[in-house]
């Protein structure tokens, strides 16, 4: 846009702001404010008409000249305005609308000149962590940005498409932090350029979002977490992962329509819903004769050449006898943003003149006559022929070697790959520095500590040339995997977005030294980095992928080496990876069992207590409860070997749920209460899954609700779900929310069940927990029941237990029988009813979950006064039967339904003063002030005797 006359040299001031136009920069009071192109033209546009209505097609003649542009592109650049300016807000008033006439700036401007009135610094802000640095300043690029934010706002889904090293991700940095505020930070970066398996991708994103990926397919557990999201979605260079980047984009575009997706690549998706932009090159001076430096600077390749070179240390000013020099160099490098940025760096060694020379000789044979026929990546492919050719012997090599790292590496891990007899380590600090200052190598600080990368051109053209390799290829795995042993299992959820930056480097150089060591190079490293890798997988939900490597190093074992601790720790995530994945499979019974072997037989009591841990998991999760129990009993005697604090409580912990689970309340009450006040976990566990003090602490609360104190354990499932909640653990948070779900069932608080329940399922969805989302229905069901809608209840059940039946996971398989009972007596089905309770309690009997026993026989009294000609006496003895088993473990909320049965029972043959007798016997053994849905049907019931 065109600036008034004889005002270039003016800064305009009103309210806070002041604006320089010649500069295209506006600030408030000292800041600058993220204004794009034609926001920035809309702003003088008014300016320049002060208290004068500007008609609609004024504006749009202003800020687009010589353009056909909807009315509603306007609207968006002057609502962007004003909340910049925050137009409105107090007693701020700029901007007025007069409806079918135009707009009308009406704040007093003041103008003052450059000379008179020093302009304060810029302040920068801090990015937020989950997006790159922007540039501080870019160029040549304010309409290209303010064109594509135009039309990802509208579209919700573009592609920034151009040749690498065009500056497609400066653009999309840049877009994505000026919109930050209109995405409430919500603003997700995912670089794809590490990635080799197009199978990560998917992976990569969930990682990033904070989600586990441990499904198999973990689409839809990603599709549900965004679906009623608002964010913005970055997608960097997908075009190597493009066969899994596209087809991934256009799902997210369809099923989460508050995502707005920014991809860049050097070709389009080629998906529904997308708009593609494609970025040119800086733009150059055509070859002439003339060219001043007035002229020259109007260019962006030239102004982008000028202020790299100055920033890399060179005294170099534009005028008209070295303007046609820069301009020739710019053209030569065809206006690409990164291959000026490396000739621009070797001004300061070099000088301009010999920069060019250098230039022509290494380009002119490639480029001789191909001006506008090769691909942009020999364009590029040249320039770094060249810079690599310009670095000495000892840094061409360093490079070379420094390209086996995928993704980040730090000082640490090059100290260790990069030196042998060729490279001493007292260099290699000097050597990378100057690659850095070559721009070779781009660093990067995470946290605490610098990381480096190389730009995945650059790696990718050196990975072309002869290295070192097998030598280096053995070096930079044996580093990673003693990297491992030493983070161990210290690997948690991750909280920031620059902490998952740091470790899915690590995850990609991993896997770049695994995929080395079992496609032809060391598989005794191999064996051993998938050992310390595997636990790792683990801590990242990564199951999939830790199962895939662990059955890979598992068949590549040398039979002498079979008994290692390496086997060992396979086998143990094999079996642990393949229950959560596959269910309660033969498979995964074995790989747990031998790992155990192993242990047992190394005398290794730590990975002893671990995996008698799992095979407690396995069997419980089974429905072999007592099989469950003894292995939490060995787990007992293991942990008083060791001795330690942590040990014992977790022993205990196991001990306790399956005591609980087998009615033993009053062992169990005593080992959960161990548990619950032993030692807390600085981390999540990575070998069960859980956290088990979390876990005690829920399983506690059932067991204080079974002994009459309903007040007791509804505070302490508050607690633990609060807790878990802060953990940001998955599991750990689905069973305290399933537990206490049961206690608000338990006490008559449906609309509380209900709550908790929605929410139990809600994250379950978004983390492929196909198990528990069928547990989730199942709840669904047993809600409709008790609500009264028993036909859609029951069918809900039995889908569920289908599912989990199929999933071999059992744990709850005698809660949704009683609750189909429940449902089928409602329905009259008393023979469908009569079976299905006799079935119940033989399953309880031959597996050992005798928690329910009580409830079973209750309810099977209650299915025999239900028939058409009911059996009152036979119903007598499954009450009786259940009141001896729960007045034998005290359960009194057990025995307190069953004497209402009793009750009604007994009244009906006018024995009502025992019926009162066992009422108030049953009330009396509540903590006071209890109050359940069975306290007050009790209540009831004795007023009426």
């Amino acid at each position: 846009m065109t600036e008034p006359a004889n005002r270039a040299a003016e800064t305009l001031s009103f309210g806070p702001f002041t604006v320089t136009p010649h500069e295209r920069l506006v600030m408030r009071d000292g800041v600058a404010l993220p204004l794009g192109g034609r926001t920035f033209d809309t702003l003088i546009a008014l300016m320049s008409r002060p208290n004068e209505v500007v008609s609609k097609w004024e504006l749009i003649a202003s800020v687009w000249p010589g353009m056909t542009v909807e009315e509603a592109n306007l609207r968006f650049h002057v609502a962007a305005l004003r909340k910049a300016l925050g137009d409105g807000k107090g007693e701020a008033r700029y901007i007025t609308t007069l409806s079918g006439r135009g707009y009308c700036f009406v704040a007093p401007i003041t103008r003052a000149s450059l000379a008179a009135k020093r302009r304060p610094e810029p302040q920068m802000e801090l990015p937020p962590v989950k997006l790159p640095n922007r540039l501080q300043r870019m160029v040549g690029r304010a309409d290209t940005i303010s064109a594509v934010a135009e039309k990802l706002m509208a579209s919700r889904f573009v592609t920034i498409v151009g040749p690498g090293g065009v500056g497609k991700t400066a653009v999309a940095v840049t877009i994505a932090h000026d919109l930050l505020e209109t995405f409430a930070d919500a603003a997700h970066f995912v670089d794809l350029a590490a990635l080799s398996d197009p199978d990560l991708v998917i992976t990569s994103i969930m990682l990033m979002l904070g989600l586990p990926a441990q499904a198999d397919d973990p689409m839809p557990a990603l599709l549900a977490h965004l679906r009623d999201e608002r964010m913005l979605l970055i997608l960097d260079n997908c075009e190597h992962v493009i066969s899994a980047a596209a087809p991934l984009a256009a799902e997210i575009f369809q099923a989460a329509p508050h995502v707005h997706i920014l991809a860049t690549s050097r070709e389009a998706l080629r998906v529904e819903g997308e708009q593609v932009h494609r970025l040119a090159p800086l733009a150059v001076p055509p070859d002439g004769p003339g060219l001043t430096a007035a002229v020259a600077w109007t260019y962006p390749a030239l102004q982008l050449f000028l202020e790299r070179a100055t920033a890399g240390g060179a005294q170099l000013a534009l005028d008209d006898s070295n303007a046609a020099i820069v301009a020739g160099i710019c053209r030569k490098l065809d206006g690409m943003a990164l291959a000026i940025e490396l000739a621009a760096g070797r001004v300061e060694a070099y000088g301009l003149v010999q920069t060019a020379a250098l230039l022509d000789e290494r380009l002119s044979l490639l480029w001789q006559g191909q001006r506008t026929a090769p691909p942009r990546q020999q364009t590029l492919q040249a320039t770094l022929d060249w810079s690599y050719g310009l670095l000495s012997d000892l840094e061409r090599l360093v490079l070379r070697r420094l390209a086996v790292f995928a993704g980040h590496f730090t000082i640490d891990a090059a100290l260790e790959v990069v030196p042998d007899d060729r490279v001493d380590r007292s260099v290699l600090f000097d050597a990378i520095d100057s690659l850095v200052a070559k721009s070779m190598v781009a660093p990067r600080p995470i946290g605490a500590m610098m990381r480096y990368r190389l730009l995945d051109t650059t790696r990718a053209y050196l990975l072309k040339i002869e290295a070192d390799g097998a030598a280096l290829a053995a070096r930079h795995a044996s580093y990673y995997r003693r990297w491992l042993d030493q983070a161990g299992t210290t690997w948690a959820a991750v909280p920031s977005a620059d902490e998952r930056a740091v470790h899915f480097s690590a995850l990609h150089n991993v896997r770049a030294a695994l995929d080395w060591c079992f496609n032809g190079g060391d598989v005794g490293i191999g064996i051993a980095l998938a050992a310390a890798a595997a636990p790792i997988f683990l801590a990242m939900s990564l199951l999939v992928e830790c199962r895939r490597w662990s059955e890979r190093a598992l068949r590549a074992i040398e039979p002498q080496a079979r008994g290692s601790a390496e086997e060992m720790h396979l086998q143990a995530a094999l079996g642990l990876t393949l229950m959560f994945t596959r269910g309660g499979s033969d498979a995964a019974r074995g790989a747990l069992s031998r790992s155990l072997e192993i242990a047992t037989a190394r005398g290794d009591t730590m990975n002893q207590l671990q995996l008698l841990g799992r095979m407690h998991i396995f069997h419980e999760r089974m429905g072999q409860f007592e099989a469950a129990l003894g292995y939490a009993q060995q787990s007992l005697a293991v942990s008083g070997a060791l001795g330690d604090a942590a040990s014992i409580a977790l022993a205990h912990s196991l001990a306790g749920v399956s005591l609980h689970l087998a009615g033993k309340h009053r062992d169990a009450l005593k080992m959960l209460e161990i548990a619950w006040q032993g030692p807390g976990t600085d981390r999540i566990s990575t070998v069960y899954g859980f956290d088990h003090r979390n876990r005690a602490g829920i399983t506690l609360a059932r067991e204080l609700w079974l002994q009459g104190r309903p007040a007791d354990a509804l505070q302490l499932a508050q607690q633990t779900v609060s807790e878990a909640a802060q953990m940001d653990h998955p599991i750990t948070l689905c069973i305290a929310l399933i537990w206490a779900v049961s206690i608000a069932l338990w006490s008559g608080d449906l609309d509380g069940a209900e709550a908790d329940i929605d929410r139990f399922i809600a994250h379950a969805e978004s983390r492929s927990m196909g198990p528990y989302l069928a547990v989730g229905r199942g709840v669904k069901g047993e809600l409709a029941i008790l609500r009264g809608d028993a036909r859609s209840g029951v069918e809900t059940i039995k889908g569920c237990l289908e599912e989990l039946h199929d999933a071999g996971y059992e744990l709850l398989t005698t809660t949704f029988n009683l609750a189909l009972v429940q449902g089928l007596l409602a329905l009259g089905r008393f023979e469908q009813a009569m079976r299905l309770i006799d079935e119940a309690i033989a399953l309880v009997e031959r597996c050992g979950d005798h928690l329910y026993m009580p409830e079973l026989l209750r309810v099977k009294g209650k299915v025999l006064l239900s028939q058409p000609q009911p059996n009152r006496d036979q119903a007598q003895v499954e009450f009786m039967q259940s009141l001896e088993l729960s007045r034998r473990e005290s359960a009194r909320a057990w025995e307190l339904r069953t004497a209402i049965d009793l009750a009604e029972l007994l009244a009906g043959q006018q024995r009502r003063n025992d019926a009162k007798q066992l009422l108030q016997s049953a009330v009396e053994g509540f903590a006071e002030g209890s109050d359940t849905a069975d306290i007050r049907t009790a209540s009831r019931l004795l007023g009426t005797l």
